[in-house]
């Protein structure tokens, strides 16, 4: 294949900023939808980037978009929803996917490359979040047809700069008292590498051996959530008492987060989704390592993180 015009969806993000500038140092032509051109107007240091202010829901909107492209990339992914029947998972995830490939075909696209989840599973996901990206990875394989080349990864946790895991548990540390609960502590993750992640994308965009296929992506090594804790307080050079807590804790700490503080910081769902090592069984084990990359970035804010991104990628 010959993929020079790309549209992304979610290409604003964590993962999507990293990802265009991929595609912009390969020499390919990337258009960014987006709801909001303003808060995002720092990407335009990228050469050859179109930021078209577009409502991704309204399926006119995607057909009109994907007219002049040649493959589509979809990040698009939510951790919570605004409320809690799971509607918002399903919009985000099932509805949206099947609108893009539905798009796709009426506009002639026949590249999709998809972001999914480790362990999205529609029939035996242990949370909406996996449950409906699990249903939205099969519709996309199942309907796509003959002519349609579709690729999905499922990743692990990802990391690096700009990212809200490692960032998080640094901001949450920070203000605790010299001590920190962690919730589902031994829960298990193998963090994967936000550049790993891009390279996957890019090595597929115009591989046919990879069309129909599903992979998954893991760092090389497994971690428990207290591990992972315990590290980032170490290399922020914070000194606090890192003790978990049991699954009843975990779950009253999740409903009061839902139902009666502000921001979701630690849902219902986020607690079901942990019941569900997100670690591979049989999927790629991607190079870098937590250890290489988190001190080179651990402490910056995150707008200051993504910042540098930009500047390195628009570099190449």
């Amino acid at each position: 294949m010959n993929v020079r015009q790309v549209c992304v969806l979610g290409g604003t993000g964590f993962v999507g900023t990293h990802l265009v500038g991929q595609l912009i140092a390969s020499g390919r032509q990337v258009k960014v939808l987006t709801r909001r051109i303003q808060r995002h107007r720092d990407l335009l240091v990228f050469p050859g980037l179109r930021l078209v202010e577009a409502d991704v829901h309204d399926p006119e909107v995607l057909k009109q978009q994907f007219r002049d492209v040649d493959a589509v990339i979809n990040l698009v992914g939510i951790l919570n929803e605004k409320g809690h029947d799971g509607r918002g998972f399903k919009r985000a995830h099932v509805d949206l996917s099947r609108n893009v490939l539905e798009a796709c075909k009426a506009a002639g696209v026949k590249r999709l490359l998809h972001m999914s989840a480790l362990h999205a599973d529609a029939g035996s996901g242990t949370s909406q979040y996996l449950r409906t990206k699990g249903e939205a990875e099969n519709h996309l394989h199942t309907f796509a047809g003959t002519d349609m080349g579709v690729t999905s990864f499922r990743p692990s946790v990802i990391f690096g700069p700009g990212d809200s895991f490692v960032n998080r548990f640094a901001g949450l540390l920070k203000i605790t008292p010299g001590f920190f609960p962690v919730t589902c502590p031994n829960a298990r993750f193998a963090p994967v590498y936000v550049g790993d992640v891009g390279d996957a994308f890019m090595k597929a965009l115009e591989d046919r051996s990879t069309f129909g296929k599903r992979y998954d992506l893991c760092g090389p090594r497994e971690y428990t959530l207290k591990q992972i804790v315990r590290y980032v307080a170490k290399e922020a050079g914070l000194k606090r008492w890192i003790f978990g807590v049991p699954d009843g804790v975990s779950k009253l700490i999740a409903f009061s987060s839902e139902y009666l503080l502000p921001g979701k910081f630690f849902s219902l769902d986020n607690f079901n989704s942990l019941k569900t090592d997100s670690v591979c069984r049989n999927g790629k084990r991607c190079p870098t390592s937590l250890e290489a990359i988190v001190p080179r970035y651990l402490g910056n804010a995150d707008r200051n993180a993504r910042y540098q991104v930009l500047r390195e990628q628009a570099g190449r």
